[in-house]
């Protein structure tokens, strides 16, 4: 009598660690609180120092210009110097994490599986790295540059502190919560890549979409497949107009969706 083959099972999702996105996070934050504590206390003293007393103020401007140059490298240099052990910090923890998580939920399914450190995860290792490393790199840059902006402007107008201290506080906060995204959306997408990696090792060829539920927008395509399988060595095409492109569950920015695996046996 010929067996049937096995079916297949749906195993549980792989889910970004809290913990983890929380301790990156932390670390990121303290980094930016620390330069825009040092931008506000020297461009008030320089302000202090060389207030613009008519608009086009042409001593003032060099003077916040000198300072805010020495700020830009001081903080190049500081955030340059944090980011590869952040970075590396950060992926190293996520794979361990996804590694612990992925064991358990394959032995919960029926399968023992000891993981090693394959060419194509120590691939997916390397990029996040170096993604992580840009994105904490383009943080002092993209905030000076705003910095910049508001400072040269409140001298051209001839404007008091007071309101350029307001506008400060404001782009301030911008650029933490620009900080808390990346953490947010490295988290999701760094647990997608490693995870998928594992699957393609595994001879893990489908899994089941999973639309996450959370966030204050949600993708209606990702609403739509949630639910329906996909080939994950290839992804799933998202018909969204902005993005028509083969993609796999928190890629994209802001994604939190994750996948099911769908296991049918191992060889």
């Amino acid at each position: 009598m010929r067996r049937k083959p096995p079916k297949a099972k749906v195993l549980r999702p792989v889910h970004p660690n809290a913990g983890i996105r929380a301790a990156y996070r932390k670390k990121l934050l303290a980094l930016v609180d620390e330069m825009t504590n040092s931008y506000r206390h020297w461009i008030e003293i320089e302000y202090r120092k060389t207030p613009p007393t008519i608009a086009q103020d042409e001593l003032a401007s060099r003077a916040l210009q000198k300072t805010l140059r020495l700020l830009a490298r001081r903080w190049k240099r500081n955030f340059d110097k944090a980011a590869d052990d952040l970075a590396t910090y950060f992926a190293t923890r996520v794979e361990n994490r996804s590694r612990r998580t992925l064991m358990n939920i394959l032995k919960d399914g029926g399968w023992t599986v000891e993981f090693k450190m394959t060419a194509g995860l120590r691939d997916v290792m390397s990029a996040c790295v170096a993604e992580n490393v840009s994105l904490i790199k383009s943080i002092p840059q993209h905030f000076h540059t705003q910095v910049e902006g508001l400072v040269m402007r409140s001298v051209a107008a001839g404007r008091d502190l007071a309101p350029l201290v307001k506008d400060l506080q404001k782009q301030f906060g911008v650029t933490r919560r620009r900080a808390e995204f990346i953490a947010l959306d490295q988290s999701n997408k760094a647990t997608a890549q490693i995870t998928q990696a594992r699957y393609i090792d595994l001879g893990i060829t489908q899994a089941i979409w999973l639309h996450s539920g959370g966030g204050k927008t949600k993708r209606p395509t990702h609403v739509k497949q949630s639910g329906k399988p996909f080939d994950i060595k290839s992804g799933w095409y998202d018909p969204d107009p902005r993005v028509k492109a083969h993609i796999q569950p928190g890629y994209l920015p802001g994604c939190r969706c994750v996948c099911k695996p769908l296991v049918k046996g191992f060889t």
